[in-house]
């Protein structure tokens, strides 16, 4: 269970500005009839006896492989040997927007999306529950989920109980920084302001990504942020762009500029940092002292799929410690499995029982303290927050 040392594609992936999936998802608030799919109409025939497959759709980069052989994936052959599922794994999400606009028209038309497992950001899963697009896990085929997943992760706003989603992995937003270049800490939000920092501080350019952590820097409680302290933060960031203290807005490419000292503090995801560290030990992430937000990117079963007892296994397979230990060993995200770092910190090698204690895999308990979980953008919000945050990050 080597560390993997390339850093991954971004998984908390840029909002299109009013793209379909916005588009659609403020008809759903408006009562669209033809976009909302109610309880009654989300299953079909259940294949999965007579059926031995399921097609699961994922993000590049984000499940083991074996290092001689690239295109094998040893916890995903594992669940193929133990039960004779066959598991079509396919690479195909780039961008949760993107992916929402592929599957949508299938989804509002109440047709098969031909995927039996998807992976999206929460704050998306939030848009697809909305819709009723997704159907609810029976828990008694996943008995390690009910045992194991985190209880911090347990019950979003947008999905209590977690009825129809499961986190696959999840993660932090915080600050990175190079503590060598700078040379001093940054405890704080506020701290990207400081005058020895102009025009060397980037900003994730997504509203979804960004608006939190930085509600977070104003003593925000962001599991029930308002309207009221979104323009707050809006209006502090304009003023830092006139300013000049922002050098721009980014997606994943703040890796180079903070590798390159392009950058010397930024918004940063806490997997991203992981893998950086692994050549450069200067770069620190921070969870400030006024918080950080803690986010998911979840497992749903879409309206329709033939194969959804299969899919449900699936998913507790990788609930199960050992697994989730092994996953967690080559995508560094927080762990959803807090019960995999006993089985971390047993490997034999070093490199692996040193993930047991990296508190950007398992947070410890001081950390957790400072974390929490933003309520989302509801569909009724979003194109009024989305104008004015595109309008600021230059979009």
């Amino acid at each position: 269970m080597p560390l993997m040392t390339i850093p991954p594609l971004s998984r908390r992936t840029l909002l299109r500005a009013l793209g379909s999936g916005a588009v659609l998802g403020g008809l759903a608030g408006c009562g669209v009839p033809a976009a909302y799919v109610p309880p009654g109409e989300r299953a079909a025939a259940d294949q999965s006896s007579t059926d031995q497959r399921l097609q699961w759709a994922n993000w590049p980069l984000y499940i083991d492989t074996d290092d001689e052989h690239p295109l094998r994936r040893p916890t995903l052959e594992a669940f193929e040997e133990r039960t004779g599922i066959s598991v079509e794994y396919v690479e195909e999400i780039n961008d949760n927007d993107e992916f929402f606009g592929k599957i949508s028209p299938a989804l509002m038309n109440h047709q098969s999306t031909g995927r039996d497992l998807i992976v999206v950001s929460d704050w998306m899963s939030a848009r697809f529950v909305r819709l009723g697009w997704v159907q609810e896990m029976d828990r008694t085929r996943q008995p390690n989920v009910a045992r194991y997943l985190d209880p911090q992760l347990r019950s979003p706003a947008f999905d209590p109980g977690r009825t129809c989603t499961v986190p696959w992995q999840s993660g932090i937003t915080g600050i990175a920084y190079n503590r060598r270049r700078t040379g001093r800490e940054i405890r704080q939000v506020s701290d990207l302001w400081a005058s020895d920092l102009k025009g060397r501080v980037t900003l994730l350019s997504g509203l979804d990504e960004a608006f939190a952590l930085l509600m977070q820097g104003n003593g925000v409680d962001i599991t029930r942020w308002t309207a009221d302290d979104f323009h707050t933060v809006c209006d502090q960031v304009e003023k830092q762009v006139k300013a000049g203290q922002i050098r721009r807005f980014t997606g994943n490419d703040y890796i180079k500029d903070l590798s390159s000292g392009d950058v010397l503090a930024c918004q940063a995801y806490s997997g991203d940092v992981i893998q950086l560290q692994a050549d450069d030990p200067d770069i620190e992430f921070v969870v400030p002292d006024e918080g950080a937000e803690l986010w998911a990117e979840s497992l749903m079963i879409p309206n329709l799929a033939r194969h959804k007892a299969n899919a449900e296994r699936l998913i507790d397979h990788y609930y199960d410690p050992d697994v989730a230990a092994e996953l967690a060993a080559w995508v560094n995200y927080v762990c959803p499995v807090p019960a995999a770092r006993d089985v971390l910190a047993s490997a034999k090698d070093e490199e692996s029982a040193a993930l047991a204690e990296n508190p950007l895999i398992f947070p410890d308990e001081e950390m957790r303290r400072r974390l929490a979980i933003a309520r989302d953008i509801n569909s009724d919000e979003r194109v009024e927050l989305t104008k004015r945050w595109n309008r600021i990050a230059g979009w």
